[in-house]
């Protein structure tokens, strides 16, 4: 029997979106959700060229993953994000009732953990720190370039 991808497997398909959003010069953050695996979401920050602060990674991702199931409850899904999400994002997954967040390096400033831990959907699991390495040196690499 065949075993699932891994948690970095998935998190690698999400550095691959928040490359795209580096070359785009969008803040690097990218997600993937899946569900039953196979992926039904796949998205970056459009943040710039949507001119919409709304456009985060995890945003573009629950929208398109319901509309593929036409469901907005994501509860059988786990989105995969390379930071920890805002509270803006993490209060969106708590109404898609995502069944599970793993996400790569933690937001220390504006990730939802700092505020509260509980603005997620009670039933949803967390995993933090999956490449952790990786996705924090995307971000840092985009901002020293920002500041240049």
């Amino acid at each position: 029997m065949l075993q699932p991808p891994s948690h970095e497997y998935y998190m690698k398909l999400a550095l691959i979106e928040a490359k795209k959003a580096f070359e785009a010069d969008e803040v690097p953050i990218g997600a993937v959700i899946v569900c039953n695996n196979k992926i039904i979401a796949r998205t970056h920050n459009f943040t710039e060229k949507l001119t919409d602060f709304t456009a985060h990674a995890e945003m573009q991702a629950f929208t398109s993953a319901s509309e593929y199931l036409g469901n907005k409850y994501l509860d059988k899904c786990t989105l995969y994000v390379t930071l920890e999400p805002c509270i803006m994002c993490a209060g969106a997954s708590f109404w898609t009732r995502i069944g599970k967040v793993v996400y790569g390096a933690s937001d220390d400033r504006r990730g939802y953990k700092r505020i509260t831990e509980s603005v997620l959907h009670p039933s949803t699991e967390v995993m933090g720190g999956v490449l952790e390495a990786e996705t924090r040196d995307l971000i840092k690499l985009f901002f020293q370039k920002k500041r240049k």
